[in-house]
């Protein structure tokens, strides 16, 4: 058995809400050979809750194959001061000898990039043993915090970003993407492509049970599940839901909005401002609850903010793949390079910051009925199978795993020689 060590900074277990990727990855690649140790922060990024309430120490939770090591960090609200506090404990935590101390020695190493360091740290860790890097891009920092107008393109912090995130790039074995097209980012700046794999985003399939006829209650209910923050443009849903409202054909048509995020309260004023009546807002649920929520929807519905640059490498969005498990229709308010639901044919589309068209998505999807609708719900399903499924994406992970420890490139080599010549160091200081 090969050990897998995985940096993710925002590790997520079922329990929990939000995304949980490596927990599904580490429990499929058991039977590829490969153990997976994720080494994430205590504290949860969405609600603030303290997993280790044990100041100082971690906490390991073991299962079936694969283990969290939960590492210490401190308590935070938001995108402030605080938040930046907790990702340099976390890096400082992660690259602490105890912290790993009695671990299985690994095989290879992640480092996955919600933010760089937790990237870098992971990089470090694969020096430290001598094994292959694995540089997982989620979010293309620092070109994601410039396109959405957090931090200037010419100011210090993107040029650090910009060099630590290249040196990443150049330290990698191989470079894992979850977007679709951000080899058009990563090559240009002079890394071969033939280090960039795509692995998206993905979906427990097992966890669906088999489409549930539409409620008979009279209603229609659209479903959000998600993020309530800048990214998900909710603002445009709910003024699409303004304009639904005023038909009197459209009474029966209630939107369920679920989730947590920095703008849930001021989504709250202005769905109070516009006069909803039928606007629901309820908490985020643990990811493992969201097959049987998703059941209860007739139809979803999912939006990004009007951004061109934005979404010009693509999306791999877990609700959309949640979505589609769940065999209901989509409607999707937003532009980027790849589709999903028009490529699946699984709802319809249509352009960002909109909310008369959205509003008219909205009343075509209800007009349909639900046998109009159930073949849209079957093309998504059939498209998450075939492309979405976590089993299938922990098969190509463990296949790029064992080519990289197989015939490890010069990077991987060159780490093997520091590891060893540094352990040889070691070797020859004298015995007190």
């Amino acid at each position: 058995m090969r050990h897998l060590w995985v940096l993710n900074h925002y590790g997520q277990i079922p329990g929990s809400a939000g995304g949980s990727r490596h927990y599904s990855l580490a429990k499929h690649l058991v039977r590829h050979g490969w153990e997976t140790t994720v080494i994430a922060a205590s504290t949860d990024h969405k609600s603030g809750r303290q997993r280790n309430q044990e100041t100082g120490k971690r906490a390991i939770e073991e299962y079936d194959g694969f283990r969290f090591v939960w590492v210490r960090t401190p308590d935070y609200r938001g995108n402030g001061l605080g938040r930046i506090r907790n990702m340099l404990s976390y890096t400082w935590r992660a690259l602490a000898p105890g912290t790993t101390r009695d671990l299985p020695k690994p095989d290879a190493v992640i480092g996955s990039s919600v933010h760089p360091l937790a990237a870098w740290a992971g990089a470090r860790l694969a020096e430290r043993h001598g094994v292959p890097f694995l540089f997982e891009v989620r979010d293309l920092w620092p070109q994601t915090l410039i396109d959405m107008g957090r931090i200037s393109a010419n100011g210090v912090v993107a040029r650090a970003l910009g060099k630590l995130e290249l040196s990443l790039y150049e330290k990698a074995d191989r470079i894992l993407v979850l977007l679709p097209h951000a080899d058009r980012y990563i090559a240009p700046l002079g890394i071969p492509e033939k280090k960039i794999e795509w692995l998206p985003n993905g979906v427990e399939l097992e966890g669906y049970p088999k489409p549930q006829p539409p409620s008979e209650d009279g209603r229609f209910t659209l479903m959000y599940f998600g993020a309530h923050g800048q990214a998900n443009g909710l603002d445009n849903i709910l003024r699409a839901m303004a304009l639904v409202e005023q038909r009197a054909d459209m009474q029966h048509v209630r939107l369920r909005m679920i989730g947590d995020g920095p703008l849930k309260l001021a989504l709250h004023e202005l769905a109070h401002e516009l006069g909803l009546r039928r606007v629901h807002f309820e908490e985020a649920v643990p990811k493992a609850e969201i097959p049987r929520l998703a059941s209860e929807a007739d139809a979803f519905i999912v939006n990004l903010i009007s951004v061109p640059t934005l979404y010009c490498y693509g999306i791999s969005l877990n609700k959309i793949f949640d979505y589609m498990a769940a065999s209901r229709p989509i409607i999707f308010g937003g532009t980027s390079s790849n589709n999903p639901i028009e490529d699946s044919g699984a709802g319809i589309s249509v352009p960002p910051a909109d909310p008369r068209a959205l509003a008219n998505a909205i009343v075509k999807i209800v007009n349909m009925g639900a046998e109009e609708r159930k073949p849209m719900g079957a093309a998504g399903r059939a498209y998450v199978t075939k492309n979405h499924a976590f089993k299938s994406l922990a098969e190509k992970l463990a296949r790029i795993l064992d080519e990289v420890v197989a015939s490890p490139d010069s990077s991987a080599a060159s780490r093997r020689a520091s590891s060893a010549a540094a352990s040889g160091k070691r070797n020859e200081l004298p015995i007190l």
